[in-house]
């Protein structure tokens, strides 16, 4: 009767898939076990090949969705999603079923239902009424085939509030194996509470908007200052659909607490107002001006009413700082500066006052030196995580996040498990709907811990979400809409919550953090780069009369430099690092000395001009030029072989600097000429060049009067000679020349030209 009840299609009772299965169980696993051992043919020492998934993995089963996600009575609970042959035959007969298992107690057992694979006669749960399943006649290997079940929630004989797991599972028969059997399953959970709760538990989720840097140190030389970038990729992430696009378009509707790193907010402004693009060796006009605008715009009208927090400009790196930058001179100021910087910029572009006594260490790690450099930048809570700050008290339930640990200082604890459950990979709807589930399952579980116990619980995701992860973060915020088992509380508020007296409050010790993030952690060397950049810095602003168009740039370029960005990205920190420094070495070197060529004095005075150059846009003021001579034969007015001059030029012109000399004999001397600040630090490379010293004595200077009075006879007498040949002429009437005599009488003086017995004298 059963053969023929298979032959017509018609489905067996459910008696007899009973004790099919049974059957197969018993009979299966000896069977399989004998196909198991037969050993593999083939030459030796060539590789196996890859077995194809058997049992219960033969089909991947995916849940695309689960709607609604957190159903109540009278809905209607429909899954779909994709089934996939990935064994080695055809199945025939398939059919999907869907499961609910049984109420599953505290958040440790559904951690322990998210690691089941795989079908398990006996701990799985029966398919649901026949009616709701989903036949399949061929599922060819290889081949997917789409899915939905919709079942009325009544029918999913859900008892008591809690968490209950749910699966879908796929039956079939293949050739090797012609009776029914579990080819593939997939679990997720459904949060059941058909009553509303008394006291729901307030939860607090970070929405944080922080992106790398893509500023460089660069501007144009124009009055805007145009900004220049190290690339467009930024404007991806604005542009629709982009990460950051996405983040504030799904944000807006969410109750969620704003954690932004001002240097974004700077870095589209930027944008915004006009920007160049780094290409090769020169930089392109940016082409997403209008991207920008309109992401500042959405963002503005969001956050009018919300609560934002701004973390130091640029998102500095507080464990990296901690560990490995806070006894290099300088850097607690840098970080210090970043908090004051980023205030200001959220309340300049945002127009919003933020909160500004938050520290956010990566991960929320946190340590004794972690938490000092926090609360040395003024924050007075630090965003901390329960996975680096484990409970010692045996509690039975989740503490509230605030936790007072001295000095006035409060950790706010993130949970872990609920911060951690998006950062997989989102892009796959069947992973975007698990991690949904296992949210909403999670938080459900932790109210009924302690249903009369009202506590504060804070979410901190992953710093930048891909726009998958905050897709799926919006869907499982939004499934807690309404009044559900949570209350939405902002970041404020739940570090002012009053503390859980058996939580603990002790910080972990430094060896206690982890060594995964350590090892991710920017080196000393990075730090003693940016106090190098930064000494640069100081001396160049004292000599500019705009000083704050070189400050403002290269300060946030110094501030990007600790970005917790860099993490895991060495190489890529210190090419920046470079950048920053060589930029800044180019833009010095625009005020120098012009090169000299020697020079030769004579005289016992005279005067040396030595040629400073500005490229700048800018003046340059508060300079001095000193020259010092290693010679005592050539002093300067002084009286001293070492003067210098005051130095102010406007921008892009040069003035020539000349110093009084007074020399005593003759000789050589070298001259080293060299810019310096008020404050007689250094200013760009030095010059040096010979000054030839040639003292004139008056024997030389009575032979070069002798040689002038010879000169000058000489022109008289040739003066005289031609007025009377001209006399002459006049005398014979014809206005012709002179006959010349056939013989003419040589001259006797070599240097006069005078006849011969004149009685001249020539003087030598």
């Amino acid at each position: 009767m059963a053969q023929a009840a298979d032959i017509q299609g018609m489905r067996p009772s459910p008696a007899r898939r009973w004790l099919r299965r049974t059957v197969s169980v018993v009979l299966g696993a000896p069977l399989l076990a004998g196909l198991l051992a037969v050993p593999a043919t083939g030459s030796a020492g060539a590789a196996e090949p890859v077995k194809a998934p058997t049992g219960s993995r033969t089909v991947d089963v995916s849940l695309d969705t689960l709607s609604p996600a957190a159903p109540v009575e009278g809905d209607t609970l429909t899954v779909s999603g994709t089934l996939t042959n990935k064994g080695k035959e055809t199945i025939d007969d398939a059919e999907v079923d869907l499961r609910v298992g049984p109420r599953l107690s505290g958040r440790g057992e559904v951690d322990d239902a998210a690691k089941r694979k795989g079908y398990t006669p006996g701990a799985d749960p029966d398919p649901i009424d026949d009616k709701y399943t989903v036949k399949i006649p061929k599922l060819a290997k290889g081949i997917s085939q789409n899915f939905t079940l919709a079942v009325p929630v009544d029918k999913l004989d859900l008892d008591a509030s809690g968490v209950y797991q749910l699966g879908v599972s796929v039956s079939g028969r293949t050739a090797a194996t012609p009776y029914e059997q579990v080819l593939g399953i997939e679990r997720s959970y459904l949060p059941w509470q058909p009553d509303k709760s008394d006291k729901r538990t307030k939860l607090t989720f970070l929405w944080p908007l922080i992106a790398s840097p893509h500023v460089t140190a660069e501007t144009r030389s124009d009055e805007q200052q145009t900004p220049v970038f190290a690339d467009d990729k930024l404007a991806e992430e604005l542009a629709p659909g982009g990460r950051l696009q996405q983040m504030v378009a799904l944000g807006s509707r969410l109750p969620v607490t704003w954690v932004i790193d001002p240097d974004l907010l700077a870095s589209v402004a930027a944008m915004a107002g006009g920007y160049e693009v780094k290409s090769g060796d020169t930089t392109v006009p940016g082409k997403n001006r209008a991207v920008a605008g309109e992401w500042i715009t959405a963002l503005q009208k969001v956050v009018e009413d919300g609560k934002v927090i701004a973390l130091p400009f640029a998102d500095p790196d507080l464990a990296s700082i901690a560990h490995r930058g806070k006894n290099v001179s300088g850097t607690l100021s840098h970080l210090q500066n970043a908090s004051t910087v980023g205030a200001t910029t959220v309340e300049t572009i945002l127009h919003v006052k933020p909160s500004t006594d938050f520290a956010w260490p990566v991960n929320g790690a946190v340590d004794p030196g972690i938490v000092d450099v926090a609360t040395s930048a003024g924050a007075h809570h630090v965003i901390a995580r329960s996975d680096s700050f484990p409970e010692t008290g045996g509690l039975p339930y989740t503490p509230t996040a605030a936790r007072p640990i001295g000095g006035g200082t409060t950790a706010v604890v993130a949970d872990a498990r609920l911060s951690a459950v998006f950062n997989r990979s989102m892009v796959r709807a069947g992973a975007s709907t698990l991690a949904v589930q296992n949210f909403l399952a999670q938080t459900l579980a932790l109210n009924e811990q302690a249903p009369d116990k009202e506590r504060s619980i804070v979410v901190a995701p992953q710093r930048m979400p891909t726009a998958a992860q905050a897709q799926s973060m919006a869907r499982a915020l939004e499934a807690l809409s309404g009044d559900r088992w949570t209350q939405p509380q902002d970041l404020v508020a739940a570090a002012e919550a009053k503390p859980d007296p058996l939580a603990t409050t002790k910080v972990p010790r430094a060896s206690a953090y982890p060594k995964k993030l350590r090892s991710q952690e920017l080196p000393t060397q990075a730090f003693q780069d940016i106090r190098t950049t930064q000494g640069s810095i100081d001396s160049f602003e004292t000599i500019l009369t705009l000083p704050e168009r070189v400050v403002t740039p290269f300060g946030n370029a110094v501030n990007r430099s600790m970005s917790t960005s860099w993490r895991g990205r060495s190489q890529e920190a210190q090419t920046y690092r470079d950048d920053v420094l060589k930029r800044l070495k180019d833009l010095t070197g625009e005020v120098q000395l012009i090169d000299k060529s020697d020079v030769t004095l004579s005289g016992r005075s005279a005067t040396i001009p030595v040629t400073v150059q500005n490229k700048l846009v800018q003046g340059v003021d508060r300079l001095v030029l000193r020259l010092k001579s290693d010679n005592i034969r050539l002093k300067f007015n002084d009286g001293g072989t070492m003067a210098e001059l005051p130095v102010r030029i406007g921008g892009g012109h040069s003035q020539s600097v000349k110093f009084d000399t007074a020399t005593s004999a003759n000789g050589r001397a070298q001259v080293t000429a060299r810019l310096f600040t008020e404050d007689g630090t250094p200013y760009g490379e030095e010059m040096t060049f010979t000054v030839k010293v040639s003292e004139v004595t008056p024997t030389v200077l009575l032979v070069i009067a002798g040689g002038l009075l010879l000169l000058v006879l000489a022109g008289v007498r040739m003066y005289s000679h031609r007025k009377r040949a001209v006399a002459s002429d006049t005398a014979t009437g014809d206005g012709g020349e002179p006959e010349q005599p056939s013989d003419p009488t040589p001259d006797t003086g070599p240097e006069s030209g005078a006849p011969s017995g004149t009685g001249e004298k020539v003087d030598r």
